[in-house]
């Protein structure tokens, strides 16, 4: 992680997969196994299957603070279950870190450091 134009960052990839007791009512219209991919920025949903929108809101805030490293004693480290947004489904978002993906800041921002976030 060098400074200026070749400075690099790290986060994590993510996996949301609906999970829930197999016999439990589900009202948003996914199936248990349900899942989408976080690869960067960018959401991934396999081919042919949709995600509810409200589903996706309940779990959307949280995304990019599970991508980000953090001390394993922060509850983002461990907490993985969201619950539906609905009170009457059983069903969960599983959020599982998948792998690292490095990035380079002058990829994602026009922004240019400041010259004192190095010094400490």
């Amino acid at each position: 992680m060098t400074q200026g134009n070749n400075a690099t960052f790290e986060i994590w990839d993510l996996h949301v997969e609906v999970v829930g007791p197999p016999d439990g009512p589900i009202y948003c219209g996914a199936q248990l196994g349900d899942s989408f991919e976080l690869r960067g920025e960018m959401l991934m949903l396999p081919p042919g299957q949709g995600f509810s929108i409200y589903s996706l809101a309940s779990v959307l805030p949280l995304l990019a603070a599970k991508q980000r490293m953090c001390s394993p004693e922060d509850w983002m480290a461990t907490d993985a279950e969201i619950a539906c947004p609905d009170p009457n489904c059983s069903t969960r978002l599983r959020i599982t870190r998948t792998g690292l993906r490095r990035f380079h800041r002058s990829a994602v921002t026009a922004v240019p450091m400041p010259s004192h976030a190095h010094e400490n």
